[in-house]
Order: structure tokens, then sequence, then C-alpha cells
């Protein structure tokens, strides 16, 4: 397992929380997400062979907010 920590712009409620929560979870490979609406973070846990942060960030951007990994 790899862990991922997101910079994600945008977010300004729980429903964005749980948006950014729910979409991450859904990209095959992810184990947990954890979303931080106040540092406007979230660390993921994923399957290195199934996904990786590039699909974790277009998974954010789908649901209209700007991400990028903090590496």
């Amino acid at each position: 397992m790899a862990t991922a920590t997101l910079k994600i712009e945008g977010m300004s409620c729980g429903h964005c929380v749980r948006a950014v929560t729910e979409a991450l979870e859904a990209v095959d490979g992810v184990r947990a997400a954890k979303v931080d609406l106040e540092a406007g973070r979230a660390v993921v846990e994923y399957d290195e062979a199934k996904t990786g942060p590039e699909a974790l960030v277009g998974a954010v951007m789908d649901e209209g907010y700007t991400a990028e990994e903090i590496v």
C-alpha cells in the first residue's frame, strides 16, 4: 500500500468533503481516503498496482475541485 497527500482547493463545507471522499474511494485500488476541510488536504491509501496519484487528482478534479499531489 502507498499513501498520497493531495492539496485540494475549492472545498467549503461538509458536502464538499463527502463529495471528494466518495470520489476518491470510488477509484479502483483506493483503500481509504481521509479528507480534511480546514487543511484543504486529503490523505489517500491506495494499491500502487491498481492506481496512482494522477488518477486520484483526476477523480477530485472531476468533482469540480482543484487538486495536486504534495510531494
